[in-house]
């Protein structure tokens, strides 16, 4: 990430480089990796507005200003202000209430400061974000957004022509629930406001709605980004089958490495497919839906998981297979290790998530936040036993192995859990042959289905290119 040390860059307070050196480290401990596409779109100084969509809570803040170089003024509800000591730390982070009606309905006159505080954070030459969705959501879209960003670009462009950079960001998660996940903050191109100016002089509404389609399409642009939620259960689906078989065909068939791929555009490419085939094909979509859906019946109905099955029918070279019980057995003393050390921090939050969490894009923050109390709290508190009884020496070394043997556990942990569901499979083909068959075939018959789909798309974009 960014470090910040270009003397061109905006300034950086030391209470706004405190919390974002926080929010860094637990990103880097929560996410098993944070991709940053185009960050040389966003300006190093001058007046940016950040249009950003909000699929994960508190956790779209903390990326992006973890990954930003400057300080971001962010447009936050009015109702996180009513108390009063989260108000004065999101003040002091350069937070900028705004008031939604469903919040406050009797301050919304409150709105006209928030639009002075923008501006003069643009006279400062400083970053504001907003999120124009104007709340959270677990759809795979960008949901229709309110004219605020819109208008705020246009007031300002109407001060002071030129001056203000419009810039669309999208965040993509893999897992918006899942520890060790990847995200994606894509930066979009900067879009123009001036163009609207003449229009939003003689008539400003219609000028305000032609500059938040703009910001709708640019935002679009940055995320998968999917009409229908019933199209999103579909493309799902179809990702989670076949994904890994275009990644496999790019590394073994082309050469590309596993940081070169870019998973955003796979993942706009099966959304693109199927909006061809919805259109020319619709009868071709229904048939595929009907058979993923046979063929989840049937792993929910035997307890399999696709990965097992995957794995299953293309299995590992024989050394591999050779090494990976050895592996089990020596490396179980470091995970029991690990476990027991890290048994609390790891499951409270999660268990605190999973209780207090009111809708889905609250658990990854609500858990997030969770660790970053209890890992400190049950890891000092651990030292400290580990000081009284044995001296400091001993504590410092024990602290070192904290979460180096948390990590090792974790992984061990999802290791053991792939093949838990290999040995459960291995179970089913001893005592149900025909069954275990029957997973592998229409396993195979799905993944045959969706390369002769890719194959007929890819050669109709050819000819609709030509």
């Amino acid at each position: 990430m960014p470090s910040g040390s270009n003397p061109e860059i905006d300034t950086v307070d030391r209470f706004y480089g405190g919390v974002r050196a926080v929010a860094r480290f637990w990103l880097w401990f929560f996410f098993k990796r944070v991709d940053v596409r185009h960050l040389e779109r966003a300006p190093l100084h001058g007046p940016v507005l950040l249009c950003i969509n909000h699929p994960n809570n508190l956790i779209d803040s903390f990326l992006v200003g973890a990954v930003l170089p400057r300080k971001v003024h962010y447009l936050a509800t009015g109702a996180l202000f009513r108390n009063p000591l989260l108000a004065r730390f999101l003040r002091a982070v350069g937070a900028i209430p705004v008031y939604r009606r469903q919040d406050d309905p009797d301050k919304m006159d409150r709105n006209v400061d928030a639009f002075a505080a923008c501006h003069a954070a643009f006279d400062g030459g400083h970053v504001v974000a907003i999120y124009p969705e104007g709340t959270t959501h677990a759809e795979t879209r960008v949901q229709r957004i309110k004219t605020g960003a819109a208008r705020i670009a246009l007031e300002y462009e109407a001060r002071r022509p030129g001056a203000l950079v419009l810039l669309p960001l999208g965040l993509t998660f893999e897992a918006r629930k899942s520890f060790r996940a990847r995200v994606l903050v894509s930066f979009g191109l900067p879009l123009p406001v001036h163009p609207h100016l003449a229009a939003y002089r003689e008539d400003p509404a219609k000028a305000v709605d032609g500059l938040t389609t703009a910001i709708q399409d640019g935002m679009e642009a940055q995320v998968v980004h999917v009409d229908r939620i019933h199209d999103t259960a579909i493309i799902r689906a179809v990702e989670q089958l076949y994904r890994d078989e275009l990644v496999r065909e790019l590394r073994e068939e082309r050469g590309v490495g596993e940081q070169e791929i870019d998973m955003l555009r796979l993942s706009r490419s099966i959304v693109d497919a199927f909006n061809y085939f919805k259109t020319h094909e619709p009868a071709r979509v229904e048939q595929i839906w009907q058979s993923i859906q046979g063929y989840r019946a049937l792993l929910g109905e035997y307890r399999v998981r696709d990965e097992s099955v995957r794995a299953r029918r293309r299995r590992p070279p024989l050394p591999r297979r050779l090494l990976t019980p050895w592996e089990a057995v020596l490396g179980f003393p470091v995970f029991a290790y690990g476990a027991i050390v890290n048994a609390l921090p790891y499951y409270i939050p999660r268990w605190l998530a999973q209780k207090t969490a009111r809708k889905e894009t609250d658990y990854a923050t609500t858990r997030l936040l969770a660790c970053m109390v209890a890992y400190p709290v049950f890891w000092g508190l651990e030292i400290w036993l580990v000081w009284r009884a044995l001296g400091l020496r001993p504590a410092a070394l024990f602290a070192l192995t904290l979460p180096i043997s948390g990590l090792i556990a974790y992984r061990y942990l999802v290791g053991a859990g792939r093949l838990r569901g290999q040995l459960r499979l291995g179970v089913l083909a001893l005592r149900h042959g025909a069954v275990a068959k029957r997973l592998v075939a229409e396993r195979q018959e799905l993944m045959a289905e969706l390369e002769r789909a890719k194959n007929d798309y890819m050669a109709a974009s050819r000819g609709s290119s030509s």
